[in-house]
């Protein structure tokens, strides 16, 4: 396996490789289960071979529907919330020039988000940014009725018929949605959108390799292909017949429930590359909504290094210990720059004179994981050989096998999320939904 290896060694102050091996059995019985799909959620595991399931056909038709909205529009707007943004975020960011708003080549679309809050300065300011732009939409919803991209939704396909009416307006929309029913379905029906669905036992979470993910980011120009392979690889390098310790997404659910059984309640996913900042963001809503509930769980936080080094470094250091750390290592950088000598050297840094920056930054690396091991925080590491599509593809499938077989070691259905809704249900009484009036009257009588 070339596309990704995890290093568990340095977890040993905290958890035993006996104690670690006692966990084989159980993680190798929740990975048969994944495939089996006699566990909690059954219905929810068609992401498991997904990957493999996606052929030339599938990408081909995806590709020239994005080429389509890129021929037509210079701003793509992708509308969605949770697990109908996180991914294909996660992966553009990933795969974006860093500066890209800087050096916008001519004729490039740029994809932008919206429908993931609920902000009237976000939604006004997007409006006013696109005005002097042609727009398309890509709205990804199952229901069609969640409240945020819902809301979003209306207002630009308000905007794009207005502009264009209602017969172009149609090329300009495509709708990621349920096969059969629902708001956003029936609309896409009645007024002719391009349509793609989504699986009904693929969980928003675990959607990235659905055109949930692989059409926006076709829009925005990445190789869809290559990251589809990438997760094709990881999937063979994590199934049933692959040895425990051969097996990393196995290693990885395991010594996270090793850890968790000794009182390490939080895990922080790091990165020295500020490119995956919103892998981690993704990762986070993977495995909270995954593994937090029934009052069980390991508490998913991020930090991007060296930067929270200067923020959050004094208390992962020294705060209380119920945490540990997964650092998102890097192979080598896209790039190449050296640091030159200065002759009046007046801020000291000549003894980096003819280093590398990567090799400043993975000394950095080092020398903060020793740190945090000599702190008592426990580390584990993931390396991808770099930052391009077919790593990032292997990376998230290795993650969410992990996070199949670490929610069934913990004994929680790691694919549903009732918990969700009760925050909706108190929105929905407040803002007088048709239905809710009893609710409403209740959480007012608590406010007095």
């Amino acid at each position: 396996m070339k596309t990704l290896k995890i290093d568990t060694s340095k977890v040993s102050g905290a958890v035993t490789p006996a104690e670690i091996a006692a966990l084989k059995g159980a993680a190798e019985e929740a990975n048969a289960l994944l495939y089996s799909k006699k566990g909690a959620g059954s219905d929810f595991l068609g992401w498991v071979n997904l990957p493999s399931s996606i052929d030339a056909a599938q990408l081909a038709d995806i590709e020239a529907t994005a080429r389509s909205l890129r021929a037509k529009a210079e701003v793509i707007v992708v509308i969605g919330i949770g697990g109908s943004y996180l991914g294909a975020k996660a992966v553009l960011e990933a795969m974006s020039d860093s500066f890209s708003l800087l050096r916008r080549r001519k004729g490039e679309p740029v994809v932008v988000f919206a429908g993931q809050n609920i902000s009237e300065d976000y939604i006004s300011e997007l409006l006013g940014a696109v005005k002097e732009f042609s727009i398309a939409a890509i709205v990804i919803s199952k229901s069609g009725t969640t409240t945020e991209p819902a809301i979003a939704f209306r207002i630009l396909k308000s905007e794009i018929e207005a502009r264009y009416g209602k017969a172009e307006a149609a090329t300009r929309i495509v709708a990621v949605t349920d096969r059969a029913r629902g708001a956003l379905k029936k609309l896409a029906t009645d007024e002719g959108y391009k349509t793609y669905v989504i699986p009904d036992d693929v969980g928003g979470r675990f959607s990235v390799l659905t055109p949930v993910g692989l059409l926006p980011l076709a829009a925005a120009g990445v190789d869809i292909a290559a990251l589809v392979a990438g997760a094709q690889e990881m999937e063979r390098a994590t199934g049933t017949d692959v040895p425990f310790e051969e097996n990393p997404s196995a290693q990885y659910a395991a010594v996270r429930n090793a850890l968790y059984r000794k009182g390490f309640k939080i895990e922080i996913l790091a990165s020295f590359e500020p490119k995956l900042q919103y892998v981690a963001e993704w990762w986070k809503q993977l495995y909270g909504e995954s593994e937090g509930k029934e009052h069980k769980g390991i508490f998913p936080a991020s930090v991007t290094l060296t930067a929270d080094l200067h923020s959050m470094g004094q208390y992962i250091q020294q705060g209380e210990r119920i945490l540990f750390e997964t650092v998102i290592g890097v192979g080598q950088p896209a790039h190449t720059f050296t640091i030159e000598a200065d002759r009046e050297n007046l801020d000291g840094l000549n003894f980096l004179a003819g280093k590398r920056i990567s090799e400043v930054n993975r000394m950095a690396e080092l020398g903060t994981m020793l740190a945090h091991v000599d702190g008592g925080v426990p580390n584990i590491r993931v390396e991808i050989p770099k930052i391009d599509a077919r790593s990032i593809g292997a990376l998230l499938y290795f993650f969410e096998k992990a996070c199949g077989i670490s929610g069934y070691m913990l004994g929680v259905n790691p694919f549903d999320q009732p918990g969700v809704e009760a925050y909706k249900k108190n929105m929905f009484a407040l803002l007088d939904k048709p239905g809710y009036e009893a609710e409403g009257a209740a959480i007012r009588a608590k406010l007095k």
